[in-house]
């Protein structure tokens, strides 16, 4: 399965993307890094993963947005939002605009291989 990263934070792209070794993992591949929803939305459209790990908080167009148009071009793809936006009313708001799954920072890498395999197997 192809994954779009989408986050501002560096680091939090690296972690994910590092995650991937685990080995319940091998069959997720990584096709493209964004640093903002315009960002992804171009790099979505050229690759068209399965799955997107997607930030809130970004520059030029926040999650929520990204979420929204992603869904519109392949409806069948798993979103799984990974914010330090705590509040119950933007993981609500994501999961509406078709997000599949919403994960807290900071997060474990354990809690992260973990909520890959519930999405795909959802």
């Amino acid at each position: 399965m192809k994954l779009l990263i989408v986050d501002d934070s560096t680091i939090i792209r690296s972690r994910i993307a590092r995650t991937l070794s685990h080995p319940k993992l091998a069959f997720i591949q990584v096709v493209g890094m964004a640093q903002n929803g315009v960002e992804a939305i171009s790099l979505f459209a050229q690759h068209m993963p399965e799955l997107v790990t997607m930030d809130i908080t970004m520059p030029k167009m926040d999650g929520v947005a990204c979420t929204e148009k992603l869904i519109q071009i392949k409806p069948d793809c798993n979103i799984l939002v990974i914010s330090a936006l705590s509040d119950k009313a933007t993981a609500l708001k994501t999961l509406k605009k078709g997000a599949r799954g919403f994960l807290y920072k900071p997060f474990s890498d354990e809690v992260l291989v973990a909520a890959f395999l519930e999405l795909v197997s959802s």
